[in-house]
């Protein structure tokens, strides 16, 4: 057998969203990179077991059976889960943690992680999301704002493919977009409705990660238009939504630079004390167990915000004995997340006539108002909110049976709204990970303990987004309203984050402006622990974005040998 290479210009530790863009950018820079990733390979189509599949070709035609729900109770509440998906989320047993607050991680290991079962809403912060916090009252400033942002947003959305329009709102800033998916007639309504009765509630197109209508940049990618079959969880074969594997892994590839190692469970950051920097990673092979360790100049850390947690906590040296960079003692601390907790819906009448063709892959968004640049409730923090039509099926009545049910189900049913939050929860320092002083996993590193709860900001903000969100479907006409709060623990909204916080002061954070390592410039943190808030915005793009910037500055700075 050929000996291992061991010796890299960079490593990037995950190899999903984040992972897979700093992969992209380290290597068209001409950085010979190690993309390390604890799960199994997925190749592009090839490894899509499901992705053209019809319902009566599965075994339970989609639904999940009782032993899967039974062995996975956990892993089965995730978003999108299914019979179809399943091969692309963990197996509860096989990834233990110590839940020391009710908290549901949703986890999904193999080259391209979450990338490829995300929702791929890809919506641009505000510039007051950079500023909220500090300004009023409930966390420390960024160390960065929109503007340092926005070119490297421009330069994702250039690459990925995002559908969207040019809504010229201050509360979601407009990008470089392909053309928008239609709303279907309930969104048009209550975008209608909503804007003559509130004039400054904004429905608009969703801004999502499909391609509308390809690009060359895309289509040098090997990818194609978005075929609205909305089954994007099962791994797409167009390539028509962005995904590390349709995307930015195979661009790398082409480089020559890049090499991805799967089965690859990275136990620490290596540290020498005498050069004062990180100089590689300890890896576990996961099938083996042989321990390697790879050597580089940089260090990206991409394994997801609590896995990068947990590596950074895990790697404890005479230096840093409590994890590395963690001279004050946040490492792992400020953990927050988004609160979905909120829905609700109603029937509309009136659009009866109306239809719909395909399966829209993206949904309608209205856009933040409340707490934009200024406190206006009782709580701090906003929310976006996505907005969905849909239509039932059949106008049967209790007395149908037999073919008078069959023949009423062929008609197509009523027009309805459903809606559901997406809100701003607050950093706080009680909100934290840490590794379990005894209990560990299979490859003998310690389990992670997640003690990670809800606030009574938390709880206003969901009696406010239930009071206004009743409100609106009234205004828009709807009868039969009903919202409700499912009090489902925090985790299972999987946009968890911090714990590694980016910020100006080291005593306060643990990332500078580079999303470097205040005390180990030679290693970043550019996926969801460097968030220092969670905004109300999704957060994935804006990983992305981040990742970007900071690869390119990490190559400009190793070109100065400052790093």
């Amino acid at each position: 057998m050929p000996a291992i290479e061991t010796t890299y210009d960079a490593i990037v530790v995950g190899s999903g969203i984040s992972g897979g863009w700093a992969a992209k950018e380290l290597c068209e820079k001409g950085l010979k990179t190690l993309v390390l990733e604890r799960g199994r390979d997925v190749q592009h189509i090839k490894d899509y077991p499901t992705m053209n599949l019809l319902p009566w070709e599965l075994p339970h035609r989609g639904a999940i059976p009782r032993k899967m729900i039974h062995d996975n109770p956990l892993i089965s509440k995730a978003a999108g889960y299914g019979e179809d998906t399943a091969h692309f989320f963990i197996k509860d047993a096989d990834h233990p943690y110590v839940q020391e607050k009710p908290f549901d991680w949703i986890r999904g290991y193999q080259v391209g992680g979450k990338s490829l079962i995300w929702g791929r809403a890809t919506q641009r912060w505000s510039k007051y999301e950079f500023v909220a916090p500090e300004t009023l009252g409930y966390g420390i400033n960024w160390p960065i704002g929109y503007d340092d942002v926005a070119p490297w947003y421009s330069h994702v959305e250039q690459f990925i493919g995002v559908c969207g329009n040019e809504d010229h709102l201050e509360a979601m800033p407009d990008g470089e977009f392909l053309p928008p998916f239609d709303f279907d007639c309930a969104q048009k309504h209550m975008r209608d409705k909503l804007l003559a009765h509130y004039r400054n509630r904004h429905v608009v197109q969703g801004r999502w990660a499909h391609l509308s209508k390809p690009k060359p940049i895309h289509l040098s990618q090997g990818r194609g238009t978005c075929q609205a079959r909305n089954l994007c969880m099962r791994g797409c074969p167009y390539g028509g939504y962005f995904s590390s594997n349709s995307s930015t892994l195979p661009w790398a590839m082409k480089t020559g630079n890049l090499t991805v190692r799967p089965h690859s469970v990275v136990h620490s950051v290596l540290y020498d004390e005498k050069k004062g920097k990180a100089t590689g990673v300890r890896v576990i092979d996961a099938k083996t167990h042989e321990v390697h360790e790879f050597r580089s100049r940089i260090v990206f850390m991409n394994a997801s915000a609590l896995n990068t947690n947990l590596v950074l906590l895990n790697s404890t040296s005479a230096r840093f004995p409590h994890g590395l960079g963690n001279d004050n003692g946040l490492l792992g601390r400020y953990v927050c997340h988004q609160s979905y907790r909120a829905a609700g819906g109603g029937t509309l009448d009136g659009l009866e006539g109306e239809y719909f063709y395909g399966r829209n892959p993206t949904e309608a968004i209205l856009v933040n108002f409340r707490n934009l640049g200024k406190q206006d409730t009782d709580f701090v923090g906003g929310y976006t909110t996505f907005v969905d039509g849909y239509r039932g099926r059949g106008r049967s009545t209790p007395d149908d049976i037999g073919a008078a049910y069959k023949d009423a189900q062929s008609e197509p049913g009523q027009w309805g709204i459903w809606m559901y939050m997406q809100g701003e929860t607050i950093p706080k320092e009680a909100n934290h990970v840490r590794l379990h002083d005894t209990l560990k996993d299979q490859w003998g590193i310690p389990l992670l303990v997640t003690s990670v709860g809800y606030d009574d900001n938390d709880e206003k903000m969901i009696r406010d987004w239930r009071t206004q969100a009743e409100e609106m479907l009234a205004v828009a006409g709807c009868r039969d309203i009903e919202t409700h709060d499912t009090k489902w623990a925090p985790g299972l909204d999987i946009h968890e984050m911090g714990g590694c916080r980016m910020g100006k002061d080291p005593k306060s954070s643990l990332l500078n402006a580079w999303n470097q390592l205040h005390a180990v410039p030679n290693v970043f943190v550019t996926d969801g622990a460097c968030m220092t808030s969670t905004g109300n915005q999704s957060p994935s793009i804006l990983y992305m974005a981040l990742t970007a910037r900071a690869a390119n500055h990490a190559a400009e700075e190793m070109a100065r040998q400052n790093l």
